[in-house]
């Protein structure tokens, strides 16, 4: 291992190898701090020549690989096990910006580039990157594509896999793959690009994309309403797509439960109605015509919505700091729970019509079975996937009832699966929950995606021990 660390530390200098444990700490915990794992290593190489040479040192010394972006991910996915004898390979300097072609509408940026950095490039030129998430402001672009992030505009745009039109990749042996083609078509054989995409690092390393850009829109315009359960959210939902067509971008649904605990924790964020209501909708157009036409179709929605008795109230935002407010309270649920004390999280998606029922049919399971506990529910409506957490009792311990979350999770995977849906829609699976798509994948497909795996990454150094 000494010899090992001596050859990286040449090729990348000693700056870039870390071993020290109080330096390598923010590594190797995950995004939630309830896991730690350990690391023969960091290692922060700056080019993709040396993504390969430090490939290709780890092939011939049997070291594992664990690529890490902004270590954002929620399953256990960026991080090492507890073994030690992983490296972590973080590529948070492989940041630049290579390429910008407004016409093409195109961005070709490094895997460490960071999300939000993409979308102000893409500003730069008057153009739209749409990918938003939470974390834009950490997560890197590696991490997005590798993961195959949704976020809240994938109802218009699509998730980062749509979002995508070529990469760079470094194989598991340590070869470059350029990939970086700006082609809407290219039809010349297998798409290894969707290959890597969505693979978590178990099949290469993404070094760098060429991305979608858009139009910037016109107008861009946000509403909040309140409703009673989630059969008005999705006839709210159809009324919108009919309404707007392809202008709707965003449809978010979110509890009560979730909103009075950011108040709790956020008492400047405020609610914009008088009295609470069960459920809400955030809904967002973007409209390349104009903020009149915009609003025309906005007021339209909602007064049909109001008419026919799908929604009791509205409000839609007269300003951008409005429309902040409103996505405010919506991106700091996350936040909230955390503050509010651990929880049991589930990414899922099933079919937009089966919302509801899986909704009313999977609280009642969870609240036979532990009675008192919170459905904090919230997420992307509009393409059928939610954040579906479930808190502790008001009187329970959050480590007494973190225990039983096995039990929470194949009550909630199970009805999902019912549904005809899945149990990670836009996180991965990771370490988190390899074992738990077992139940759930028949053993022709999960043999398939270990074939896959087997014929490029024979030696298994590729972030062992996720989704396989």
């Amino acid at each position: 291992m000494s010899n090992f660390l001596d050859q990286c530390r040449t090729l990348l200098g000693t700056q870039y190898v870390i071993t020290s444990e109080s330096e390598m700490e923010p590594y190797l915990i995950d995004w939630r701090r309830r896991f730690t794992g350990k690391a023969c290593a960091v290692l922060r190489p700056g080019s993709t020549d040396e993504v390969a040479a430090i490939v290709k040192l780890c092939n011939a010394a049997r070291v594992p690989i664990v690529p890490q972006g902004g270590n954002t991910g929620l399953v256990l996915g960026s991080v090492p096990d507890q073994s030690g004898t992983a490296a972590v390979l973080s590529l948070t300097r492989l940041n630049r910006i290579r390429a910008v072609d407004p016409v093409n509408n195109t961005l070709t940026v490094e895997a460490g580039c960071i999300l939000e950095r993409a979308q102000e490039e893409a500003r730069r030129v008057g153009r739209l990157f749409p990918l938003s998430l939470a974390a834009q402001g950490s997560c890197t672009i590696g991490g997005n594509l590798s993961t195959n992030a949704g976020g809240t505009a994938v109802l218009r745009y699509g998730n980062m896999r749509d979002l995508c039109l070529g990469l760079e990749v470094v194989t598991p042996q340590g070869d470059i793959w350029n990939g970086l083609r700006g082609l809407r078509k290219d039809n010349t054989g297998y798409d290894l690009r969707d290959l890597f995409i969505g693979a978590e690092g178990t099949l290469g390393i993404i070094t760098a994309a060429v991305l979608k850009l858009f139009p910037a829109p016109k107008a861009q315009l946000t509403a909040l309403a309140a409703m009673q359960t989630p059969e008005d959210a999705l006839n709210f939902l159809t009324i919108a797509q009919d309404e707007c067509g392809a202008i709707l971008t965003g449809f978010e649904l979110i509890s009560d439960v979730c909103l009075q605990l950011v108040i709790k924790h956020f008492p400047h964020l405020q609610l914009p109605f008088a009295q609470p209501h069960l459920q809400y909708v955030l809904v967002e157009l973007s409209d390349s015509e104009s903020e009149d036409h915009a609003m025309s179709m906005l007021e339209a929605v909602i007064s049909r919505a109001l008419e026919e008795s799908v929604i009791e109230d509205a409000v839609v935002a007269s300003s951008i700091a409005q429309s902040r407010a409103l996505w405010a309270l919506r991106e700091h649920i996350p936040l909230a729970q955390a503050e509010e004390g651990k929880n049991i999280k589930h990414d899922i998606s099933v079919p937009i019509s089966n919302i509801a029922n899986f909704i009313r049919e999977t609280d009642d399971l969870l609240q036979q079975a532990f009675p008192g506990c919170r459905m904090v529910t919230f997420g992307h409506l509009g393409d059928g996937n939610l954040h579906y957490n479930v808190s502790a009792p008001v009187d329970v311990q959050d480590e007494t009832f973190i225990l039983r979350q096995p039990e929470v999770n194949r009550v909630v995977h199970d009805n999902v699966h019912r549904f005809g849906g899945s149990i990670s829609a836009e996180h991965g699976l990771g370490a988190l929950k390899r074992n738990e798509i077992t139940q759930y994948k028949s053993d022709v497909e999960l043999q398939l995606m270990r074939n896959i795996k087997n014929a490029l990454d024979p030696l298994n150094l590729m972030n062992p021990g996720k989704i396989l």
